[in-house]
Order: structure tokens, then sequence, then C-alpha cells
């Protein structure tokens, strides 16, 4: 049998609108474990807020975290941790800046530790699955590591101004996107830091070929990863442009597009 490694997106692909994992779905997952294919989920989030997922699913692989900005493997310390960083600099040129293009706020993470440049209902209720250690105060002094990701809160109409100016000044350190609304957030990570370059440290460990690995999403964190992933799959939902480069699409994350398309490729 030749082993595929399986790599799922959360949000708008294995996880459905409710943020649950439908039965059919999570039943295809078991039953490619059990033919001895790898699962892994790769995700924005951070690890404290896919957790749950992971051990519902049963995992004993690594996970891709902050888009590729942390990898790790919960059941196996000695595989060891990747983790690539922002400079610690870069925040703080921000910060001085932060005023001049209308930043509301910055949050930094360091794995899963939160920090707060000013109090923030809006941000605090996205980072408070999975009870992280919080501080609020003012990055240029509380945040002491680089961090693994920063979000920036602005309002809708400097979005545009603000990713200018990170592409301007910082695109040799960073790369941003944005949220999808009602969200006016701004999401960095290092350069060059994406979910395949996470996966592609995971399927290098297993010597599983790019051929070989089944990728599934939905949103433009996905795009590189998509491409990348010789089995590339975009859910029903997918934005276009993800649609485009896909291998294929499947049904969308309310309709079993995960499990239906491993029913049938796999022959589970």
């Amino acid at each position: 049998m030749k082993q595929y490694l399986i790599a799922l997106d959360l949000d708008g692909t294995l996880l459905k609108d409710d943020k649950t994992i439908s039965p059919f779905t999570k039943e295809m997952i078991l039953r490619a474990k059990e033919e001895g294919h790898l699962v892994v989920i790769a995700t924005g989030r951070p690890y404290r807020a896919s957790k749950m997922y992971y051990e519902e699913l049963g995992l004993t692989t690594p996970i891709v975290n902050f888009n590729g900005a942390f990898v790790h493997h919960p059941a196996d310390h000695s595989w060891g941790i990747r983790h690539f960083p922002l400079p610690l600099q870069t925040v703080k040129d921000i910060i001085e800046v932060s005023e001049t293009y209308s930043i509301k706020n910055i949050l930094a993470e360091v794995m899963d530790d939160v920090y707060f440049h000013e109090h923030d209902e809006i941000l605090l209720d996205i980072v408070r699955l999975g009870n992280p250690a919080i501080e609020i105060g003012d990055l240029r002094y509380a945040l002491k590591d680089d961090p693994t990701s920063i979000l920036i809160h602005t309002d809708k109409q400097h979005v545009d101004q603000i990713q200018s100016y990170l592409s301007d000044v910082h695109a040799n350190v960073l790369h941003h996107r944005r949220w999808t609304e009602p969200w006016h957030i701004i999401e960095i990570v290092r350069a060059g830091v994406h979910k395949a370059f996470g996966l592609k440290q995971i399927a290098d460990y297993f010597h599983i070929p790019r051929e070989r690995v089944i990728a599934f999403g939905d949103e433009d964190n996905d795009l590189e990863m998509i491409e990348w992933a010789g089995h590339g799959i975009a859910m029903g939902n997918a934005i276009e442009p993800l649609k485009q480069i896909a291998n294929d699409v499947t049904a969308t994350n309310e309709e079993d597009g995960i499990g239906i398309y491993l029913k049938s490729m796999l022959k589970l």
C-alpha cells in the first residue's frame, strides 16, 4: 500500500460552520488512519485552539500551527520544535508607526502566550479559546521574545493602507494577509512561512513525496499548501482563487467534502 499524508485545514474545511466535525467525515478519517495513512492538521490557529480536534481524531502526528510558523509533535517531544518567529525589532518598528496608520491594537503571540499592546475586547474574544496566558501592556517593553505571529486590529478604511506599508517597508522579513469580513485584522508571520513550508517538513520526516500528499483547504492561507500538494483539494465553499489552482474541488464543509473525497480516492 502507498502511504499518503493527508493534511486538513480546520475552519471552513474539516470543521462545519458550527465548529464540529461531521460523523461521516470523522469516520473516513479514522478509516484512513486504520489503513496506515498519516493524518495531520495544518491550521492558522495556535495549538491551544486546535488541540481539541487533534485529540478528537486521536492523532499521533506532528501538527502545523500559525500557518507554518510553529510545527511540533504533541505526542512525541523527541521530534523537536520547529519555530520560525518574527524579529522582535520588526514588531517594535510597527508599534512606532501605529498612530500614523490608525492601528487600533497589536496582538503578539509567542507560541501559546498572548501579549496585547492595549486592552481589546474584540481580540480577547478571539484568543481566549484554550485559556492562554495573557499579558496587556506596551509591547515595546512587555515582549521579550521574537513573536510567532502578530495580529493588527484596525478599521475597514485603513486595512489597505497598512498592508501597503507592510509590503513597502517590511516585505523582506514578514508575510501578511487580511482576515475575511467582518474582521478588520491583518495577520503577520515571518517571510517565507506558510502551510506548505510546515507541511513539507512533516512529509520529509516521514519520507512521503509530495505526489502522495493530499491537502484540503478553503481560504487564502491555504493557497501555498494546495498548490504544493500532489493532490491539492479545494472545498466547495473555498474562495475562487483556491479553486482555480486546486487539482480538484470537493463538496463543501457542510456536505462532508473531506469524507467524500477520501472515501473515493483511498477506496475506504
